[in-house]
């Protein structure tokens, strides 16, 4: 995907002119009793069969089959699917264009959930792609869209189509329309060099923002998805950038007096809160994107910093020593009302706010172990997700149900931190490596793409 397109969606359920064109029957939507509880923890994926996605000839043919790869493989990463091998499907796309499913050929493969579409690209260059979805077991028909777009954005057709399916077999938004920007990583220890890059969710369509001359720290988006701020050093001082991925322009964001650190962007995108150290303190301060008006927030003998606001713009976590350890706090968008939240042993840092505002993750350090936790806003239900030598940085996926993070591991041959992105689900579960093409550190999730 190139971030200067603009993707245009035409939504239209199948029971539009859409359909009738294919000349089948409109089917009526009927209240299904397929859902997968991702309310229970741990659940058993379910077996779902996407075929490919029916062309008319030639390219769309082609697409049409990556269409539903991509689709397969976004479902399949979430750990609540399991797609079923094509290559024992009883029906081909072109019997499911024209035709409804034989669903006892389906229930014999052990399908619960059936896939099919098809894909048309028109003299203009646009492609029309539409989904439908039926309950195997119950025997009848449960969602289907449509979607045009320019044909070379025919994987973000697919990654919407799999939001789409995610969202009618969990009752939940799906994540897979969006992006992470994360710092890459390469060279000796010594010499370590740090570029901002930017790919899809599953690691396609990546670029690299910056050219690693400066060294870039704390990438985060913007909640329009268009712009990121990060920290960069210039002539050995740091300095807040904002970075426009559509045009590849970057703006100082001021010269500030003192260190700055963990620049992070507000629910509404008009403020950047941050920390900045000056006479020897650390405080957390606000910037007014606008009349790049600065506001003092704490004013504490102990370092605060790594701010994060909640969903609702209310309030703001971070993490400060001023108790004597390192903890996390939790007070209102102005300053105010200040509270600790955690207290268990070990040192907690880098606190984020779920998207749903119901968890915030972060994480502890307790002797040599590191370890990725969350736990709710008034202090209860910490969970710990992940352990090892060194984990950090965890980041939210839209829907509030999966955090990636990095992952160092002992690289043992001076080479540099040997440091890997992960993802795994709130539940614990589904851990996973995200592939890059160098070392990764520091991911941030991008909302859902506009």
């Amino acid at each position: 995907m190139t971030t200067k397109t603009r993707l245009l969606l035409k939504f239209a359920g199948l029971t539009g002119a859409l359909f009738l064109s294919l000349g089948v029957a409109a089917p009526q939507e009927a209240r299904a009793e397929l859902r997968i509880d991702i309310t229970r923890g741990v659940v058993e994926p379910l077996p779902i069969a996407i075929t490919s996605f029916a062309g008319a000839g030639g390219r769309d043919v082609q697409t049409g089959a990556d269409i539903a790869k991509v689709i397969s493989a976004d479902l399949e990463r979430s750990g609540l699917f399991r797609p079923l091998d094509p290559r024992g499907f009883l029906q081909t796309p072109e019997q499911l264009r024209t035709g409804d499913p034989r669903y006892p050929d389906w229930k014999a493969l052990g399908a619960q959930a059936l896939v099919a579409g098809n894909t048309t690209t028109g003299a203009d260059g646009r492609m029309k792609v539409d989904f439908r979805l039926w309950d195997v077991a119950a025997g009848q028909y449960m969602h289907g869209l449509s979607y045009t777009a320019p044909a070379q954005e025919w994987r973000r057709i697919a990654h919407i189509v799999a939001d789409a399916i995610y969202k009618r077999l969990t009752g939940e938004d799906g994540y897979f329309d969006t992006r992470v920007v994360y710092v890459a990583e390469s060279g000796p220890a010594n010499v370590r060099k740090k570029q901002l890059a930017i790919m899809d969710q599953d690691s396609q369509n990546h670029q690299f923002l910056t050219d690693g001359q400066t060294l870039v720290l704390t990438p985060r988006f913007s909640p329009t998805t268009q712009e990121i701020t990060y920290m960069s050093y210039f002539n050995k001082k740091p300095r807040v950038y904002l970075f426009n991925i559509d045009t590849g322009r970057q703006e100082v964001l001021g010269d500030f007096p003192g260190m700055t650190f963990a620049p992070r962007f507000s629910p509404d995108g008009n403020r950047v809160v941050m920390s900045m150290a000056q006479n020897g303190n650390t405080d957390i301060y606000t910037l007014d994107l606008r009349t790049r008006r600065q506001t003092q927030l704490t004013d504490s003998p102990g370092i605060d910093t790594a701010p994060s606001y909640s969903p609702d713009g209310q309030k703001i976590v971070f993490e400060s020593d001023r108790g004597g350890s390192q903890q996390l706090y939790i007070m209102d968008a102005n300053g105010g009302g200040t509270k600790r939240l955690s207290f268990g042993e070990g040192r907690y840092g880098t606190p984020v706010w779920s998207p749903r505002g119901d968890l915030i993750a972060f994480t502890r350090q307790r002797g040599s172990s590191f370890a990725i936790g969350v736990i709710r806003p008034d202090g209860t239900g910490e969970r710990i997700l992940s352990e090892g030598y060194h984990v950090e940085g965890p980041t939210w996926a839209p829907n509030g149900r999966v955090i990636m993070f990095f992952k160092d591991l002992p690289a043992g041959d001076g080479r540099g931190r040997n440091s890997k992105l992960y993802s795994v689900d709130i539940t614990g579960a589904n851990e996973r490596r995200v592939s890059t093409p160098l070392d990764a550190s520091d991911p941030a999730w991008s909302p859902l793409i506009p």
